[in-house]
């Protein structure tokens, strides 16, 4: 009658992809476009960024969050294939303590293309002088097998740009 004693429906686990996702709306480059030399060298390991056109940002793979950085500004993912995916928020946003960020997930969440991980306050990294690139690093390169970019440019938050791959 209520629904008291029902029980709660499980929610479907995501399957698993080796899709990369565009992050946010706007304008998708590879990492070497990036302007700082730890991502544009590829010190972290291969990837890309997406310039945004507004602060809606969205995960980059279908995998479960395993970190939040005290600051906001970073959130770590690891894909069912095993590999791990920093999503960085800005560059040089360390110093701005979390201020622009709003986060959105929770550590040990179930997360894909779809799912928004943080609104992001362009207009506040402006005001801070801060670049707005949303950047997707696959940190463990060492376990990837094949990691290709389909796509740059213009681009809409969800949309597949590529994919990555686990070593067999």
């Amino acid at each position: 009658m209520f629904g008291f004693l029902k029980k709660k429906e499980e929610k479907e686990p995501l399957k698993a992809s080796d899709d990369l996702f565009a992050v946010a709306n706007g304008e998708l480059v590879a990492i070497d476009q990036v302007n700082d030399p730890v991502f544009s060298q590829k010190m972290m390991g291969d990837g890309y960024a997406v310039i945004p056109t507004d602060g809606e940002i969205h995960a980059p793979v279908v995998g479960q969050v395993l970190n939040i950085f005290n600051t906001k500004h970073a959130v770590g993912i690891k894909m069912a294939n095993g590999l791990e995916i920093l999503l960085h928020m800005g560059i040089d946003t360390v110093e701005l303590k979390g201020a622009p960020f709003d986060v959105k997930v929770k550590e040990g969440q179930a997360v894909d293309g779809q799912t928004v991980i943080a609104n992001v306050d362009l207009d506040a990294l402006k005001v801070a002088e801060k670049s707005n690139d949303i950047i997707v690093v696959i940190t463990n390169m060492d376990a990837v097998g094949e990691y290709t970019l389909a796509k740059t440019g213009s681009v809409t938050a969800g949309e597949v740009v590529g994919t990555a791959t686990g070593k067999e």
